[in-house]
């Protein structure tokens, strides 16, 4: 509908786990490398913890994508949301299992003892991986952690990853879940992005799907999305994509900050300023080292306002100056570009 217009291949804000449009920042490597090390390294259990929209299944799908062609058969129970005999069914149907199996637990783990067995001898990796954890009963999690027991003397035979929102990490607190949470080897969570991280995931979003930020979203834009969203991915992808609907219709490129806020208006979303201060902007971009322009960077944002910043990070100052940042490669992400034009 719109990507002509922003001179886009495709649109850059589908909500669909696609990981061509994987963003990571040191929090996303060190998850997605706990999920493929869980996974194919015999842990037992492993757990990711985030909250809604912060990315967990397109890690998930990621991690699965590594393994193709590898010697591990994952099975991705993607809705929880079962019985305990429609969860020992799925299981026998992914493995391959008897119908006997799925009928009865007693067949089923049986069967899935002689099944890990053989795979582990034929060095074969077997895994469960379950997204939307959270939603599962304590009855199941508690099987979970029964299979997770499968073992040899030096080895797990039946890694799991659950993957869930913050309510189950709560829930691994209680009573009833406390062994659960003892067999855990690896952990890892996820949080919001910052607004350097939230930059830097819409420039790459808008890359690979063939654009350019600066011609796109306008400085205030970027502001106004992360403190509508409060740096959650999803939340930032469906108010970019309605806004470039809304930029489209009205013939406005790059988008600016009042379509934002009505985007932010119909979804009943916090206002575009959300809770960001000026001393949270400052924060935020002091969030990761940098080059030592990082000091000039800290001096300027102590001057002015995050918007006359972000122009000059993205080489838009209404002077018509062409700051030395446009020749950088979009893909280094236009807060990489603010600290090399900082003002001395």
């Amino acid at each position: 509908m719109y990507e002509g217009f922003f001179g886009l291949r495709e649109r850059p804000f589908n909500l669909t786990p696609d990981p061509r449009f994987l963003f990571m920042t040191p929090g996303h490597r060190e998850a997605l490398t706990t999920i493929q090390y869980g996974i194919s390294g015999h842990k037992g259990i492993t757990l990711l913890i985030g909250a809604a929209g912060t990315g967990k299944t397109t890690l998930v799908h990621a991690a699965l994508k590594t393994q193709e062609g590898v010697n591990v058969k994952a099975i991705h129970l993607a809705n929880p949301t079962l019985t305990r005999q429609e969860f020992f069914e799925f299981l026998a149907l992914e493995l391959g299992l008897s119908e006997a199996a799925a009928g009865s637990k007693t067949y089923f783990l049986r069967e899935l003892d002689a099944t890990l067995q053989h795979r582990h001898a034929a060095g074969f990796v077997t895994a469960l991986v379950v997204d939307e954890a959270q939603a599962m009963s304590d009855t199941l999690l508690e099987e979970v952690r029964l299979l997770a027991n499968s073992e040899t003397s030096q080895e797990k035979l039946f890694p799991v990853v659950l993957i869930g929102q913050p309510d189950l990490a709560a829930r691994l607190n209680t009573g009833p879940l406390r062994q659960l949470k003892q067999r855990v080897a690896l952990r890892a969570s996820l949080a919001p992005l910052n607004l350097r991280e939230t930059a830097d995931y819409m420039a790459e979003r808008i890359r690979v799907a063939g654009g350019d930020i600066r011609t796109v979203f306008a400085p205030e834009a970027v502001v106004a999305i992360f403190g509508c969203s409060g740096g959650i991915p999803r939340t930032i992808s469906v108010v970019c994509d309605n806004a470039l609907v809304s930029g489209f219709a009205i013939d406005q490129r790059p988008v600016g900050r009042s379509v934002i806020a009505e985007v932010c208006r119909d979804f009943d979303l916090p206002g575009p300023n959300g809770n960001v201060s000026h001393a949270d902007t400052k924060a935020t971009l002091e969030a990761r080292p940098a080059a030592p322009a990082v000091a000039a960077a800290s001096s300027l944002i102590a001057r002015s306002a995050a918007v006359p910043m972000l122009k000059t990070t993205l080489g838009l100052r209404r002077d018509g100056v062409k700051a030395a940042a446009e020749k950088t490669e979009p893909r280094r992400g236009f807060f990489s570009l603010f600290v090399r034009t900082a003002p001395r």
